[in-house]
């Protein structure tokens, strides 16, 4: 059974003034010159601490990232006291230059539903700092919190959602569901007006090579609350766009100029492979985790494993020469490309995977299906009332955008063709798929920045709930929609779509999501700022849904 009072929290890193293996960023980008495929400019030893990931009931990932002057060999230790005197699991792992100097072992032999420490050890007996891990429960499993995370964009402020999580302590498992970097350079997004002083972007341009991912994955990682989250809670992570590049998809990106950045395969196959170096992930595509007779986790691939490309209303828009065109084109839009069922979200491996994954897990007699995900699931069409806020101090390309969502509103059309919206077919599949499994399907998505609870159905059948979460620092709506207040647009966001029951756009935070055999529920937690460092909350948000309705209590 879960208990959700965890061990003690192992001691933080000390300063990067007094001990060797963190590090300063002084230096970082003048480094890079000497060492183009390194990500230099952070010390030698232990410079990011440590991290785990990829929990199973008697496995879990651990990680580390070692600079020496050549290929190293470490030991790694799990134990169940800090004082490591009765190692639990123990091994060897190699930090090679060709990976970064990252290193990753899988800790196996452990027991269920228990708590760990692990550490690793360098040849000249240099320590790391202790980590805090914990395996997933087997059989019987009365509850399980997790920290749900998405959206950290350096630039614009503080990590305090992962601060703020730390200090409760009071979740089981951390989970990211993408955007846990951005590409951009600086002044892009954020703008000038908006970067946080304090917040320095390394590499200071838009990251395309290998050095330029590595380096940019070591500024993030130099974050200290995002180390201290690493510490302590093992982590389950997708990647989303802005880990590769804005509105990915498996052939290309928004973000990705072939002309003048190369080939988008090179830049996908780096943004891969340096994303697997840092990250205490597998390098499987999508998986599933057992959490006892209590849920199955699904991590998906929404991005880049099997996506078609997104849809574009501006284009179906152009040459629009009044709203009745533009209503005539966006219909037939509606009923062609839109309804084409032949286009993939997932792609047909990972849409087969998951179909019958669903199946097994309730036939294990799992209560909860859980997917780990990237974007929204629910139906989302823009107010058409929207357009009565529109300022002349606007920028022309925000109102453009909110002109074509209105027109294509009224048509039945959704705004956000780079959500499951946008692949209307795939999703079909996708909720049938947990129909006919009878899942209690609960979607954690991630990527718009705001919070949202929706009710999911198929074809008016009810078929599962939905958890938006808002972003750790990248602004939500309020950022395009100054001018509307947040509670009015929530009230006709709600208004206009009848499967949204909830929605919060204005606010930074993160999602406690806590799983029994009868209700899931998940705490919205927002914080006071993203300004400056703080743990403290502005105000909370519970929703629940009981096992079996596919509704939720607001």
């Amino acid at each position: 059974m879960i208990k959700n009072d965890p061990v003690s929290l192992p001691a933080r890193p000390a300063s990067a003034l007094t001990r060797r293996g963190l590090f300063s960023l002084v230096g970082a980008s003048a480094a890079i010159a000497s060492a183009p495929a390194i990500a230099r400019g952070f010390g030698s030893g232990f410079t990011h601490s440590i991290a785990s990931g990829e929990p199973q009931s008697s496995s879990v990932l651990l990680w580390t990232r070692y600079v020496g002057e050549a290929e190293t060999t470490l030991e790694w230790q799990v134990s169940e006291t800090q004082d490591f005197n009765n190692p639990v699991s123990e091994g060897q792992v190699k930090a090679s230059p060709n990976r970064d100097w990252c290193a990753k072992a899988i800790a196996s032999g452990l027991a269920p539903n228990r708590w760990y420490f692990f550490r690793f050890v360098a040849p000249d007996g240099t320590v790391s700092p202790i980590g805090r891990t914990r395996t997933l429960p087997q059989g019987p499993t009365e509850k399980f919190r997790m920290a749900v995370f998405s959206c950290s964009n350096f630039g614009f402020g503080w990590f305090n959602s992962y601060a703020h999580a730390v200090e409760a302590n009071d979740c089981d498992l951390a989970v990211h569901l993408g955007d846990y970097i951005y590409e951009y350079g600086k002044d892009n997004y954020p703008g000038p007006a908006e970067t946080n002083p304090g917040r320095r972007l390394n590499p200071d341009t838009e990251i395309v090579a290998l050095a330029d991912y590595r380096l940019r994955y070591a500024t993030y990682r130099a974050d200290p609350d995002l180390q201290r989250l690493h510490q302590v809670l093992p982590m389950i992570a997708v990647w989303d766009d802005h880990e590769s590049a804005n509105d990915s998809w498996e052939d290309g990106a928004q973000n990705h100029q072939p002309d003048s950045e190369g080939e988008w395969s090179a830049r996908k196959s780096i943004a891969k492979r340096v994303y697997r170096e840092w990250m205490p992930v597998s390098d499987e595509a999508y998986a599933t985790y057992d959490v006892g007779d209590l849920a199955t986790l699904f991590r998906l691939d929404t991005r880049l494993e099997g996506r078609d490309e997104q849809l574009d209303l501006g284009k179906v828009l152009e040459g629009a020469a009044n709203p009745e065109a533009a209503i005539a084109a966006l219909a037939t839009f509606k009923n062609g490309d839109w309804a084409d069922p032949e286009r993939q979200l997932l792609g047909a491996a990972q849409e087969q995977w998951l179909a019958a994954g669903l199946a097994a897990s309730k036939a294990r007699g799992a209560t909860w299906q859980v997917l780990v995900q990237q974007v929204l699931m629910g139906n989302l069409r823009t107010p058409s009332s929207i357009v009565d806020g529109l300022s002349d101090e606007m920028p022309d390309w925000i109102r453009q955008r909110l002109i074509a969502a209105s027109l294509a509103s009224q048509t039945g059309l959704p705004a956000n063709m780079d959500a499951w919206d946008g692949y209307p077919a795939a999703r079909e599949r996708a909720l049938k798929g947990a129909l006919d499994a009878d899942a209690n399907l609960l979607v954690l998505a991630g990527d718009s920045h705001n919070g949202w609870a929706f009710e999911l159905d198929h074809q008016g059948a009810k078929a599962g709930v939905e958890f938006g979460v808002p972003g750790v620092t990248s602004p939500g709506l309020e950022r395009t929609l100054a001018a509307v207040p947040p509670a009015d647009f929530a009230a006709a966001a709600m208004s206009t779509n009848e499967q949204l029951k909830w929605a919060n756009t204005s606010q930074r935070g993160y999602m406690a999501v806590e799983l029994t055999p009868e209700r899931a529920t998940t705490e919205y937690r927002f914080v006071d700022t993203i300004k400056q460092r703080s743990t403290k909350l502005a105000g909370t948000k519970r929703i629940s849904s009981a096992a079996g309705t596919h509704s939720l209590d607001v």
